[in-house]
């Protein structure tokens, strides 16, 4: 098959600007071939070389006495003491998720898990974060409900507990869903297995499914706008198979106890391209490849389409070549492809045959360290205009707009499409907060949780970003865990629009002071730009995944509120309206500006919460909706009614941060009230839990009628 002619509207497809592919040309010191072409397309586009966001990256704190491994490999890693570590990422399926949502869904999962038990992990937790356009746009429910099912069929048939996430609305995700999925794992910190090639001459093994068209150029194609071409863009969505995913996971994780394994990377964003030249660029060696070897499930396929090819459930490994016998049976029992497709070089070259013909001869290390990096112009978000008067809403006329919205109602119909207790060791599942697992064999156990608050973010970035690493703190808090670290998936629109990249920027200055002021290091992540359609942009969203640790003598804060128990608000309460839940359900406005995040408030609070865990029997941070939607869900959850002191509509509905609402026995709150007090933690007793009514105030209405609406809203806007 002839390669197509190299015009300028083939190099635009490719995603090159006239400079970027001036700069191919100066490099090669000629014209590249078509499959050349493919290759730097691949590697330089914004999904794979972050060149629009490497400047603003660098400046987030990465380090700190727990940290294992920051980011750069195919997931951070953690210690959690006893010679074991949690690996865990985040990372983005957007735009094959608005395509085809299934299979994009599916895939995100599919290929998170592989960057964890890449590095020698067991996976034992997964999430995700969702954010979907209006219920009533023509497009949501296909999208909702694709999305759910492709999330639940690929993690279920895995077999990997979903014990967490979230799922918003809002207009601005109309044309552009966005997926961010989740994965952790354990792995022993003296067997943890990284990228680099090292050797001369050591063979470079392709391992796992065989390589089809599917996601040829996906990743080029998740680094541009969407317009009304979307629909041609279907064949660049892979197709995912969970069950060849957990036969690989088994059989790499048996392999590598084999000892031969020298380095290993997954095959995700541009496939064989991408897993080899980072191999090889993080090890400082060339890559010598012969496709005619790749296993292959489709005839007659080119150079370019298998350098390409995003099939799922690969991997490619530089094995010790005296134990080749060992490995190949390892992966012949599991009844899966192991196939010597090259070989490293000590020259910086990446050199592609097929049948004996040269079909790309590159500098390697220009593929990758040396891609393009962009400073490009910003500017920073304007101040938010001073909100307009809230008028005093009826406090349960309020709660019922809030529970009612398919943003605040129970999400029961997502989470009970997913598979929370397999592997038998989770503690807490989704729907109450973080989620929680027990540390396999051991007393430990795990909590995790993702958060972000987008219309913050794009009132105030800074403020934005800080308040996602301190609502993620919070929420590892109301658990009783030690927040150990993050990871961050930034989706954003439009770099090259300067307001855009000044929500970029902004939302990473905030991430990073929080993340420095909680001692919560970002150790992996993921950047996500051009999540645009039409030029409209989606609100700017820098999801935080989060994991605490709850060591073997800690008891988590876990119960449920009972007849009788006092609720208490730790941290200072104004009532901020701006940027509200309330005032976005109630008055369809979102004006003002985002909450303050009071760092050294949020740590010395969510210290206090963990240092008095045995007075606390239950607890939840405070954040949408505030005092009146949490005090609801908490009541909802354990059937018995809740009365509040207040009545007026900032104390109920305000969004202050560093609270906390608790629940306890009056001893108990006496106790914590004093200790507070000791402390200089501000603490308020705001009412209690009994009977089977919600009242704020002189507002009140039957449990039962508000918990049926809470319960039944979801669904009916999406099922």
């Amino acid at each position: 098959m002839q390669d197509p002619e190299i015009t300028e509207d083939v190099i635009s497809a490719h995603g090159f600007t006239p400079d970027e592919y001036s700069e191919v040309i100066k490099i090669l010191g000629r014209d590249p071939n078509f499959t050349e072409l493919g290759i730097f397309s691949a590697m330089w586009n914004e999904h794979c070389s972050y060149k629009s966001s490497k400047k603003w990256l660098r400046t987030l704190p990465t380090e700190g006495p727990q940290v294992i491994c920051g980011p750069g490999e195919n997931a951070g890693i953690v210690d959690i003491g006893d010679g074991q570590a949690v690996v865990f990422k985040m990372e983005s399926h957007n735009h094959p998720s608005y395509i085809e949502p299934y299979q994009g869904a599916a895939t995100g999962v599919g290929g998170i898990l592989r960057d964890v038990f890449t590095m020698g992990a067991r996976p034992i937790a997964a999430m995700n974060s969702l954010s979907f356009g209006e219920p009533s746009h023509p497009k949501t429910k296909q999208l909702v409900n694709g999305v759910v099912e492709g999330v639940g069929g690929y993690g279920n048939c895995f077999g990997v507990p979903t014990v967490g996430g979230e799922v918003r609305f809002h207009a601005a995700y109309n044309g552009n869903c966005l997926v961010n999925a989740f994965a952790a794992g354990i792995a022993d910190t003296d067997k943890i297995f990284y990228s680099a090639a090292s050797g001369i001459g050591m063979p470079v093994v392709y391992l796992g499914a065989k390589t089809g068209r599917d996601g040829v150029g996906g990743a080029t194609m998740a680094s541009a706008e969407f317009d009304d071409t979307i629909e041609e863009k279907r064949p660049t969505v892979q197709v995912g198979d969970p069950f060849t995913e957990k036969r690989l996971m088994e059989a790499t994780l048996e392999l590598m106890q084999t000892g031969a394994v020298i380095s290993i990377q997954d095959m995700g964003a541009a496939g064989l391209t991408c897993s080899a030249v980072e191999m090889g660029d993080k090890g400082g060696l060339g890559v010598k490849l012969n496709l005619e070897d790749v296993p292959q499930r489709e005839d007659n396929m080119t150079a370019y389409e298998m350098m390409l090819s995003e099939s799922q459930e690969r991997m490619l490994m530089v094995l010790k070549p005296e134990l080749e016998a060992e490995a190949r049976a390892v992966f012949v029992k599991w009844d899966l492809d192991f196939a010597i497709v090259g070989e490293t070089i000590a020259e910086d070259r990446f050199l592609i045959l097929h049948n004996g013909e040269v079909k790309a001869d590159l500098t390697l290390s220009k593929l990758s360290s040396t891609a393009p990096e962009y400073d490009r112009p910003w500017v920073e978000t304007p101040a938010a205009e001073p909100m307009a008067d809230v008028p005093e809403v009826d406090a349960i006329d309020g709660l019922k707009a809030l529970i009612a919205s398919p943003n605040y109602a129970a999400k029961q119909w997502v989470y009970n499409q997913y598979d929370s207790m397999v592997m038998a060791d989770t503690a807490r599942g989704p729907g109450t907060g973080s989620g929680l697992l027990r540390v396999h064999g051991t007393d430990k156990k795990l909590a995790f949780t993702s958060d972000v608050t987008p219309r913050y973010v794009k009132a105030n970035p800074v403020e934005g970003g800080k308040q996602a690493v301190a609502e993620a703190y919070r929420n590892l808090t109301a658990v009783g865990a030690k927040p150990l670290a993050t990871t961050d998936n930034m989706n954003f629109g439009n770099p090259e629009k300067p307001e855009i990249m000044g929500q970029f920027v902004g939302a990473i200055k905030g991430i990073g002071e929080a993340v420095k002021a909680l001692d919560m290091p970002i150790v992996s992540g993921n950047v996500s730009l051009y999540n645009e359609t039409d030029g409209s942009g989606i609100l700017p969203t820098p999801t935080i995944g989060a994991v605490g640790l709850i060591a073997a003598d800690e008891d988590p804060i876990v119960g449920e509120v009972r007849e009788g128990h006092v609720a208490l608000v730790i941290g200072d309460t104004e009532g901020h309206l701006g940027q509200s839940a309330l005032l976005a359900e109630v008055f369809n406005r979102e004006d003002g500006d985002a909450p303050t995040v009071d760092l050294a408030a949020e740590k010395r609070n969510g210290e206090f919460i963990r240092d008095n865990r045995e007075l606390v029997t239950v607890c939840t941070d405070l954040s949408d909706g505030g005092l009146a939607l949490a005090a609801f869900e908490l009541a909802e959850a354990a059937g018995v009614g809740v009365v509040l002191d207040a009545s007026d509509t900032p104390a109920l509905f305000g969004e202050d941060q560093a609270r906390y609402l608790v629940a306890c026995n009056f001893d108990q709150a006496e106790a914590l009230m004093v200790k507070a007090m000791a402390a200089g933690v501000p603490i308020h007793s705001v009412g209690r839990f009994t009977g089977d009514s919600v009242k704020f105030g002189g507002s009140v209405a039957p449990l039962c009628e508000l918990s049926e609406i809470f319960r039944s809203s979801f669904q009916d806007a999406v099922a």
